[in-house]
């Protein structure tokens, strides 16, 4: 069997378990406003958009509410409507950047539904194209992801709304 080196993918792997006692991701990013460094495009009033530091595909987006809850029944509806509006946005966003070919939208609730960080709720943005899933992740078991996240977070910005004030 062939081997493709993804050294970058490890902290994922070993960090899975041993982040669940941590505090979220998904409360700290946001509270340090160092927005370029965390990943974060764009920010709502009630959530924010940012990139999957272990996407699925390239541009791979989430939008996460500022309220930490594991229960989608449990936002108010100002809030997933403002969800709602934000994977419209980033979908765009995606759109006019990348030009993908389809989309995939939608959660990941509790871990054995595939959530990685299962103790907030978080809605995946990922762009597809036709052959996306080719012999590497077929037979090789490996995505090929052909962007590094930086690069990806600066053709996205300029797709986002600006909003004074915000650090960037």
């Amino acid at each position: 069997m062939e081997k493709l080196w993804a050294p970058w993918r490890i902290r994922y792997v070993c960090d899975v378990d041993k982040n669940k006692d941590m505090e979220c991701i998904f409360c700290v990013k946001p509270k340090q406003h160092s927005d370029r460094e965390n990943l974060i495009l764009y920010r709502g009033a009630r959530n924010f958009v940012i990139l999957n530091l272990y996407p699925y595909n390239n541009g791979h987006l989430m939008v996460v509410p500022y309220s930490h809850t594991s229960d989608c029944g449990a936002i108010d509806a100002e809030t997933a409507s403002e969800m709602w509006e934000m994977v419209t946005i980033a979908k765009r966003a995606l759109e006019q950047a990348f030009h993908p070919e389809g989309f995939n939208i939608g959660m990941n609730i509790g871990r054995a539904a595939g959530a990685g960080i299962d103790q907030h709720i978080h809605m995946h943005v990922v762009p597809r194209w036709h052959g996306d899933t080719n012999f590497m992740s077929v037979v090789g078991e490996t995505k090929v992801i052909s962007q590094g996240i930086e690069e990806t977070y600066e053709a996205l910005l300029p797709y986002f709304p600006s909003r004074t004030g915000e650090s960037r």
